[in-house]
């Protein structure tokens, strides 16, 4: 797979373009927009990874204008902006892909190969871009969990209504690991190093505070606590039973 990568911060080009190396993919890095527009629609690669703020034409002008001339290479946008209009301006205009700043690499790895399997398949799934449990549906280029209220009073309004909310990046991350693995005891330490990396240096109780924001946000039934061991989801429909 062939990966053209459109972004002027000299750091974060190097930082992605090791990455992807080391995952066994071809890439080519461009700093500005002209060039970008110029390289992805010359056929020669499988997959732009767009940074939005480019000098010249920016990712948005580039975005248009490759769609406007009907070249159909998958587009994943990266950007410092974390405005909902801004993701709904690229995935309305033509990205098949949205990440923003800052990232893991092990984020965005996931979403090149989500690309990847998709473009083996010869098709663009809407369900491929998609983690479910039950009634629980991530969209992975959205980061919106959506999911219905139940009658035990998790999640806002009437029972049975359907409810979405836009996940934080960490949240985000952490509910796709937990789908990808559903109804499996994730403990702290892989949920740590899956989320904020091996490097990570900070609180030792950052997974339980996320684990509490997310449980505010999806309801606190679908992540059990095991005791001694880690967490799980589950799907509260399918009689999981309360919490330990």
């Amino acid at each position: 797979m062939r990966i053209l990568i459109a972004e002027d911060e000299a750091r974060i080009a190097r930082f992605v373009e090791r990455g992807l190396k080391a995952n066994g993919y071809a890439s080519t890095v461009v700093e500005d927009g002209i060039s970008a527009l110029d390289l992805a629609s010359s056929g020669d690669f499988d997959l732009l990874i767009l940074d939005v703020g480019l000098p010249r034409m920016d990712g948005f002008q580039v975005l248009k204008a490759l769609r406007a001339m009907d070249v159909q290479i998958p587009i994943l946008m990266v950007t410092a902006r974390t405005g909902v209009d801004d993701t709904v301006q690229g995935l309305e205009g033509g990205a098949n892909d949205y990440i923003a700043k800052p990232f893991r690499f092990e984020e965005l790895l996931a979403r090149v190969k989500l690309r990847a399997r998709e473009a083996t398949n010869g098709a663009g799934s809407v369900d491929s871009d998609v983690r479910e449990l039950g009634d629980l549906r991530l969209d992975l280029r959205t980061r919106i969990a959506t999911f219905r209220t139940d009658d035990a009073g998790e999640g806002a309004g009437s029972p049975g209504a359907e409810r979405s909310v836009e996940l934080s990046s960490r949240e985000f991350t952490m509910a796709r690991v937990f789908l990808e693995n559903p109804n499996q005891v994730l403990t702290r330490d892989l949920l740590l190093s899956k989320v904020w990396g091996y490097d990570y240096d900070g609180a030792s109780n950052v997974v339980d505070v996320y684990i509490g924001y997310l449980r505010g946000k999806i309801g606190a039934r679908r992540l059990v606590t095991v005791r001694g061991a880690g967490y799980k989801m589950v799907d509260p429909s399918a009689g999981a039973g309360p919490r330990a």
